[in-house]
């Protein structure tokens, strides 16, 4: 059989998108073209792969496997073509990327706005999450997370230095409850923790002794999968909470909040921007790699 290579980058828009009307926007074409070219490549290969309802379109199990196997060429062939209609060096296009929600430093405000007023040919489209996702198979261009936690097949630029986690807490709840000298003594404290969602276990707040490293596994008072609000409650003397010592940073320097347990808060590789290994770099992200060096 011939393989539709066209039929094939539709699906993978409608894959990237769940989404019939976001494909055909991306493409310039109609809902019912993109709907035609589906229900052809379906029958050619014999097998549903999407799923439509009046709400959501969602794939089949074929669907996600199609999917998983395609998205890398379909990716290397856009960088590719991008490549080739910028010749002149223009960076364009939308750059889909995936962030930690703790990437402090990337996610403010005026590194991404610095980076937009010089490069204006450039949408970014920014997803915010904690999730362990492939960046290749969901159709992103790159991701920022922590540099540990990113596959070894993946290239890695630094988005800034080493970082550290620490609890802190405001100064109205230590001079009420004191503080606690060693982090196994959280247990008797009141403690604002974060979970990823409802039906996962609260982070185990980590620590290193000497050369050995250890978690305490807090019985959070509050518990949250939002940053923002955690250091609100925290600020409000509603308890200790934990996170990355760049998210505390203004705050401690005001005095809102106070770090505690320091010494054993051990520095660790920082965020990391991360994109497959690929021969063909699409400008887009190249200015967004140049840019990110230039500002460290």
């Amino acid at each position: 059989m011939e393989p539709d290579l066209n039929a094939l980058a539709v699906f993978a828009l409608v894959a990237e998108e769940r989404s019939f009307r976001a494909a055909a926007d991306r493409l310039g074409v109609t809902r019912s073209a993109v709907s035609q070219t589906i229900q052809r490549l379906e029958g050619s290969l014999g097998i549903a792969l999407v799923q439509r309802t009046t709400r959501s379109v969602s794939l089949t199990e074929a669907g996600e496997r199609l999917h998983l196997e395609i998205a890398p060429a379909v990716a290397e062939m856009r960088a590719a073509l991008e490549k080739t209609a910028a010749l002149e060096g223009r960076a364009r296009g939308r750059l889909r990327l995936a962030v930690s929600s703790i990437a402090e430093r990337f996610l403010a405000g005026p590194f991404l706005a610095g980076f937009a007023k010089a490069n204006p040919e450039v949408e970014l489209d920014v997803t915010v999450t904690d999730d362990t996702i492939d960046i290749v198979a969901e159709g992103y261009d790159a991701g920022v997370r922590l540099g540990e936690v990113i596959e070894q097949d993946m290239i890695a630029v630094p988005v800034a230095g080493d970082e550290r986690q620490l609890p802190v807490c405001a100064p109205s709840y230590r001079d009420r409850f004191g503080v606690p000298r060693h982090p196994a003594d959280l247990t008797s404290h009141t403690c604002i923790g974060w979970r990823p969602s409802p039906k996962s276990a609260p982070y185990r707040w980590e620590f290193a002794e000497g050369d050995k490293e250890f978690s305490v596994a807090v019985a959070p008072r509050f518990a949250t999968n939002d940053m923002a609000l955690m250091i609100k409650l925290a600020v409000a003397g509603a308890g200790i909470t934990f996170g990355m010592e760049e998210s505390f940073r203004a705050l401690i320097a005001r005095g809102e909040l106070v770090p505690i347990l320091e010494e054993y808060c051990p520095s660790f590789a920082g965020f990391y921007l991360y994109y497959p290994s690929r021969r063909n770099i699409a400008p887009k992200l190249r200015v967004l790699i140049d840019y990110l060096q230039r500002q460290r």
